[in-house]
């Protein structure tokens, strides 16, 4: 006996020492998992295949071949900055995202609209304080890693679901002409005299244009210019067709604006296209002394107010744009992205990138994206040898470029914009064959309002038409009026069922269709049920097409002695609603309606019941298990009313 009472203590000690190794294991697996999860790379890079390294180097150099001369072209003639700041934006932001976020093909770089809005923040300082260029464009880096950052952080990457498509086409289509019109002044050769005659807008450039270039343009810059910006458009044409053979598919890893730009450095070197008047790149400095400096300095944060609303445009489109990118490359390659952990990826490389000295934002590309995938990416470390192609070509071939001709860089930019120019037509033929013209009118607000004030302006007004619109498109309860389907106890919408029958006079059936009610969507509710009531099914969710009534016409109703709301859609119920409804019912209780609720969910009876709803009406003669108790329920209560008149006469 005492054999087996020693045997079960030592069974209960061995098993309390199996579950003590057992909940630490538990809980270390766990903390694995959220580590896994909250950085990828912990995840990917002990997994990693040597199988997928040749097409992630391969797709790394071929796109690093493309960004280099971007990047250079976006600082220099979009930005007003040095070349060192595309390129450490196209270098240092891209390695931290390759670490936390969650897309293996994305490519993170500066982009050419973001770029021109921090060349628009930075010519407007620099009028004021000409030694201010590189803290300007440093506090928005450092602006934009914060709000994306904290936007992730706080998980509130769904913005990309709330703002609309058509807000984007519409900001694309005006970057690409304002950028158009920018560049073809260098490309013209008119850089000097626009320093002296100083247009302001888009429209005071383009007028500008129309004015001086016939008399003033120079000769060499121009032939340059346009040469090899059909050599590019032509390049890349032969490309598109070339791929498609069998044997050519390598084509499209042709870095052809890499190719140009050593041919035309190397021309420039040759035949001193310097002495004939042709502005060339010249000297870059790399500022190795402070190659990292802390952006928390006076000098760099006395620009933080007039530099916030720029910041927080560059945070908007860039994710917006990125996360396309990143949702296409997920599509394609069958796997998933997470937005708030996207934005907090995005954030933090740029929070880094902003402790280097004048670096642009950087953020994620579609085309770019696109690209790196068809080259053979299929992980993180893709991004990772762009990174460091980048970083050599910075560190110890920049000053090969010495006699690039910045004609050509404005050449680069432009093939860009004629990429994005080529979307546009799509798009708006697109909204205009669906016939969603708040989604055209949206993109050609931002479009219009972009050239004739400014990108940021643009922008901005679309933001809040953007805003009001979803506002105003979930701003009310999708509610329908049910009927009896002849023959039975099942009720359907009268406008979706010719066979349903509408309920005889003076009862009326309303089915909410939303499973939250909340301040936002129940706000109307009063007047739209005051229109159902006097015009039935022509105003309900879904209803048959044709012209609505106006709240002027004659009722096609007669007034209702009994309302049915049919609940069974409605999961909760908050309290700012509960207190509309209260109202509303309040409100008919006065005229004499009588008001029963049916599939009430447990949860917003309580709710009704803490607001008094329940009491009002009264749980048994208020709220019935279905429509059909509520109906016979009515009846009675008619039958009733009627013997009692009788009775009384």
């Amino acid at each position: 006996m005492e054999s087996d009472e020693q045997d079960s203590l030592l069974e209960a000690e061995n098993g309390q020492q199996r579950q003590q190794p057992y909940g630490i294991h538990s809980t270390t697996s766990r903390i694995k998992r959220r580590v896994k999860y909250y950085i990828p790379s912990t995840d990917w890079i002990p997994n990693y295949s040597l199988g997928l390294l040749a097409g992630d180097i391969i797709s790394g150099i071929t796109v690093a071949s493309m960004l280099i001369p971007q990047s250079v072209s976006y600082a220099t003639s979009l930005a007003h900055l040095t070349p060192t700041a595309g390129l450490f934006s196209a270098s240092i932001p891209p390695i931290v995202y390759a670490l936390l976020g969650t897309s293996k093909q994305l490519n993170v770089a500066p982009e050419a609209a973001l770029s021109l809005l921090v060349g628009q923040a930075v010519s407007d300082v620099h009028k004021a304080h000409p030694a201010s260029v590189l803290p300007v464009a440093t506090v928005i880096t450092l602006q934009v890693g914060i709000f994306s950052f904290l936007l992730g952080f706080f998980r509130l990457g769904f913005i990309d679901i709330v703002l609309s498509r058509a807000l984007l086409r519409g900001f694309i289509a005006a970057i690409a002409v304002v950028i158009m019109i920018e560049q073809l002044i260098p490309m013209f050769g008119l850089v000097d005299l626009e320093h002296t005659l100083h247009p302001s807008s888009t429209i005071d450039k383009l007028l500008f244009l129309l004015k001086h270039t016939p008399e003033n343009y120079h000769a060499p810059t121009t032939i340059i210019s346009f040469s090899t910006l059909f050599i590019l458009i032509f390049a890349r044409s032969a490309k598109n067709h070339l791929k498609t053979y069998r044997y050519l598919g390598w084509i499209e890893r042709l870095p052809e604006v890499l190719v140009v730009v050593v041919l035309s450095t190397a021309l420039s070197s040759a035949f001193r296209w310097d002495q004939d008047g042709v502005a060339i790149l010249g000297d870059v400095p790399i500022h190795q002394g402070t190659f990292f400096e802390s952006p928390f300095h006076h000098h760099t944060l006395k620009h933080l107010k007039r530099t916030t609303s720029t910041a927080v445009v560059i945070s908007v489109i860039g994710f917006l744009d990125s996360i396309v990118a990143a949702k296409q490359a997920a599509l394609r390659f069958g796997y998933s992205v997470s937005p708030n952990r996207e934005l907090v990826a995005l954030g933090a490389g740029n929070l880094l990138a902003s402790f280097v000295p004048g670096t642009l934002p950087a953020f994620g590309s579609i085309t770019r994206t696109r690209i790196n995938g068809n080259a053979g990416a299929r992980t993180q470390l893709s991004s990772m040898v762009c990174a460091g192609v980048i970083l050599l070509v910075t560190f110890f071939l920049l000053p090969l470029l010495w006699f690039l001709p910045k004609c050509v860089l404005a050449s680069v930019i432009l093939l860009v914009v004629w990429g994005l120019m080529l979307e546009v037509p799509e798009e708006v033929g697109y909204y205009y064959r669906m016939k969603s013209y708040a989604d055209l009118s949206l993109c050609l607000l931002t479009f219009f309002t972009s050239i004739i004030w400014n990108v940021e302006v643009g922008i901005v007004v679309s933001l809040i038409v953007s805003l009001l619109l979803v506002v105003h498109r979930s701003g009310r309860v999708s509610m329908v009026i049910l009927g009896r389907i002849p023959g039975t106890n099942q009720w359907k919408p009268i406008d979706e069922n010719s066979a349903v029958e509408d309920e005889e006079d003076g009862v009326l059936i309303v089915r909410v269709k939303e499973a939250t009610l909340d301040f936002a969507n129940t706000g109307k509710m009063k007047d739209r049920l005051r229109r159902m009531e006097l015009f039935g099914p022509s105003v309900s969710s879904g209803a048959r097409r044709g012209p609505r009534p106006h709240p002027s016409d004659e009722p096609q109703r007669k007034e209702p002695t009994t309302i049915i709301f049919h609940m069974a859609d409605v999961e909760y119920v908050d309290a700012t609603a509960a207190q509309i409804w209260l109202e509303i019912l309040s409100g008919y209780s006065a005229r004499g309606v009588r008001l029963v609720f049916t599939h009430v969910k447990s949860e917003v009876l309580e709710t009704f019941e803490r607001t008094g709803i329940v009491q009002m009406l009264g749980r048994e003669e208020g709220f019935k298990r279905d429509v059909a108790e509520a109906m016979e329920a009515v009846g009675q209560d008619r039958m009733a009313s009627r013997a009692e008149s009788e009775r009384s006469v």
